[in-house]
């Protein structure tokens, strides 16, 4: 085992350290692909970017086919290996990690619900009576680690870990908001016998997670049926990584060694933030904006989906948290004042990746009612959450010389 691994299990601080270095730099790159997206949409390459995105592509054994546009392989496939990385930072967070214990999950778990509330009802307000704008309800309703992480990393060592570890775990329980959120509400006509496979997969799992199974080619065999089971029965084929995540074993039979899930999340964590995400980005983001005038961003669904991202985010978490505070449920993490849960709850409005797969979900079958505004309003309300969040954190946030003496 190489002292880089070794080093991982016995310094949790290290690891947590390591993981929000990674975060934070991969929202760079997830900026390029956006732009670069941007770029290619409005563009002599249009043509080009549109027709590679739709280009048709098969996999097919025998009788059984997957036929998608590339896409829709992106945003199936490869979002898949994302939320299998979501699902085992939720799992370690909840067993080992920050939320292990009631009292440091309660904070970020009323936080989260408050900014997911909040925006979808400033979503709705705007756009109620319209049947169609509603399916995107829950579009503002999730937060970006990436980006936000990438924001946060900008100031520095002024940020004390305890507030980065605060906006870490808020943006997680989003996570497995948004998870509930698109097994419950964009899930299409159900197929019995293909959801009788996944069972079965499901069922091939927890035996491999019961009988001690520390190798994960097995679980790889089970997890690719799986996925193909999910996705031929309506539910979305992306919940099948979250599924997978929850038996990857967290034990550590030997105590030198890291874990089948440590070793999972350490190996995918770069190819996600610098291979998956930014992919996902340059397919997602690409809004034909030479065709849009500034009113188009007061729209009803544009309009929505920015107000939630920046209003809802903010009064949403904020709202919850002080009545969580003050009713002794939950308390502010040691060090960290009112003032910079006010620039984190902002950072919260940085919607960018979630909100754009919840914005392909929810609108996939809306026909052209609104070509491009919803992406329009995702892009512009992360920007200035984004943008809001680092003021408030660069004002509130002591000096860099007075965290240097702090440290002397």
């Amino acid at each position: 085992m190489s002292d880089g691994k070794r080093n991982l299990v016995a310094n949790p601080a290290r690891w947590l350290q390591e993981f929000l270095d990674l975060e934070a730099s991969s929202g760079i790159v997830l900026m390029f692909a956006a732009a670069l997206a941007m770029l290619a949409a409005n563009s002599p390459l249009s043509p080009l970017y549109e027709g590679t995105l739709t280009l048709p592509f098969e996999i097919r054994l025998g009788t059984l086919g997957i036929d998608k546009p590339l896409l829709l392989w992106i945003n199936d496939g490869l979002m898949a290996v994302f939320f299998l990385l979501v699902g085992l930072e939720l799992k370690r967070e909840v067993l080992e990690g920050h939320l292990s214990s009631a009292r440091s999950a309660s904070l970020p778990g009323f936080a989260a619900v408050g900014g997911m509330a909040a925006p979808a009802l400033v979503y709705a307000s705007a756009n109620w009576g319209d049947q169609t704008a509603m399916r995107g309800w829950a579009i503002p309703s999730a937060t970006d680690i990436a980006f936000a992480l990438g924001i946060l990393a900008l100031l520095g060592p002024r940020v004390p870990s305890a507030l980065k570890a605060l906006l870490l775990s808020i943006a997680i329980f989003d996570d497995l908001g948004a998870i509930v959120i698109i097994a419950v509400f964009y899930t299409a006509n159900l197929s019995l016998a293909a959801l009788g496979v996944a069972a079965l997969a499901l069922v091939g799992l927890a035996v491999l997670n019961r009988t001690g199974v520390v190798r994960l080619a097995g679980y790889f065999m089970f997890g690719v049926v799986l996925w193909v089971a999910v996705l031929k029965s309506g539910v979305h084929a992306t919940l099948a990584g979250v599924a997978l995540a929850a038996f990857i074993p967290i034990g550590r039979p030997d105590r030198t060694a890291a874990s089948p899930l440590d070793q999972l999340e350490h190996a995918l964590h770069p190819w996600v933030a610098y291979g998956v995400l930014p992919v996902f980005a340059f397919a997602n983001a690409g809004v034909p904006i030479l065709g849009l005038s500034p009113a188009d961003l007061l729209r009803p669904v544009p309009l929505g989906i920015a107000g939630g991202l920046v209003a809802g985010k903010l009064v949403g978490v904020m709202a919850v948290s002080a009545l969580a505070v003050g009713l002794g449920l939950a308390s502010l993490p040691r060090g960290v004042r009112w003032s910079q849960m006010t620039g984190v709850a902002m950072l919260c409005g940085v919607g960018f990746t979630m909100s754009l797969f919840i914005a392909s979900l929810a609108f996939e079958q809306g026909g052209l009612a609104y070509p491009g505004v919803d992406r329009l309003g995702i892009l512009v309300g992360s920007l200035v959450a984004g943008a809001l969040g680092y003021l408030i954190l660069h004002v509130t946030l002591p000096a860099a010389d007075q965290v240097d003496s702090a440290k002397n």
